[in-house]
């Protein structure tokens, strides 16, 4: 769930150089099937934003490790390798509250999500601008128009219309123009209809700082993250290695309100006192018997999250995240199931210290 704040209107940042042709108070169930509660929410959307920058904050960005990618050609957060790094000092305590909370979502089972779809633009991709719904909110969002390649599909759907329920994420990454749209809510209904809510572009070339597009900032997910580098995708998987942490979410009513850092937002989340909060690093236990998993699917990505471990992104009941299949050469079948992770609980994880937390205050600015 998360209460939705007017924001003072200012610039928004996106990918304006684009050279293809053209063609709330809101309290949201997080029980739908795409494991998410919505993907913004800072305030009741203005319906209007503007794309005159392409260019990220102008912090120094932090030290982060020097691998790089997926889709980013700079080192991120998601990159850094932190088998090593030091647990928070208040981790026991933030999984002992979450675990006599209930644990993930979905029955306290950890299980995943594989119905967000990341698509690719390629230079003859048509674009189509957007007409914003109530859940777009400035300064946040962006903007801009969107490319959309033909065949591809948001977010549990077969094509771009939203006809089935969740939050229909439209992802499109384009390597040409170096920018990933990442929308919540995009709904083309038809050839002269577009809508969406909260899209966040962002500079796939960056170096972004430490608080991403923006303090206090949304995005397509409520913690200000972008979505698609921390999903999991049946290509790495079948390699062998995933070589960056993973999205997962949890129930709204289990996470204290705020965040750390790398998140730059949150929802208006009831957990209790010693709840963790938005943006929570998670890390799988060293100890953790990963053989005895019951695919190699999933004894990969148990050695990620053991190496890079996850990151909490949005409210949501499914808690890990993966990407369908529909776009990859690898498919999921055979490879790693929905309850292949269902063994791993609360307790196999501890919390990676990523400083003080951030009180909430609505208040974006790019």
């Amino acid at each position: 769930m998360r209460v939705m704040i007017t924001c003072v209107s200012m610039l928004c940042v996106a990918c304006a150089n684009d050279t293809r042709s053209t063609n709330s108070t809101d309290e949201v169930d997080d029980t739908d099937n795409g494991g998410t509660d919505g993907g913004s929410g800072s305030g009741t959307g203005s319906g209007s934003g503007s794309a005159d920058d392409t260019t990220p904050p102008d912090d120094d960005p932090p030290n982060y490790s020097l691998a790089t990618g997926p889709y980013f050609s700079v080192p991120m957060f998601w990159n850094d390798d932190v088998a090593t790094a030091p647990k928070a000092a208040a981790s026991d305590a933030m999984i002992a509250s979450l675990a006599a909370a209930g644990g993930w979502g979905n029955s306290n089972k950890f299980t995943i999500d594989f119905t967000i779809d990341v698509v690719t633009a390629t230079a003859s991709s048509p674009t189509r601008t957007f007409t914003p719904t109530s859940d777009f909110v400035s300064p946040d969002c962006d903007h801009v128009p969107v490319p959309l390649p033909v065949g591809g599909n948001i977010e549990g759907n077969t094509g771009y219309a939203c006809t089935n329920p969740g939050d229909c994420h439209l992802i499109v990454h384009d390597p040409i123009g170096g920018a990933l749209y990442e929308m919540w809510k995009a709904n083309v209904s038809s050839s002269t209809t577009f809508t969406g809510g909260c899209m966040a572009v962002w500079n796939t070339h960056g170096p972004y700082g430490d608080d991403l597009r923006g303090d206090q900032c949304t995005s397509a997910d409520a913690a200000g993250f972008p979505i698609a580098p921390m999903l999991v995708n049946a290509d790495e998987v079948a390699s062998g290695e995933i070589d960056h942490a993973i999205r997962f979410v949890l129930p709204n009513n289990r996470v204290k309100r705020g965040f750390v850092r790398p998140a730059t937002h949150a929802s208006s989340t009831t957990g209790g006192t010693s709840a963790p909060p938005y943006g929570v690093h998670f890390r799988l236990r060293a100890n953790y018997p990963v053989a005895s998993l019951p695919t190699e699917g999933a004894r990969v990505v148990a050695r990620a999250l053991q190496r890079y471990g996850m990151y909490h992104a949005d409210g949501g009941q499914v808690a890990l995240t993966a990407q369908s299949d529909r776009h990859t050469t690898a498919k999921w079948a055979g490879l790693l199931g929905a309850q292949d992770l269902v063994a791993l609980k609360v307790t196999d994880f501890e919390v990676v210290d990523h400083g003080t937390m951030i009180p909430l205050t609505y208040d974006c600015q790019r």
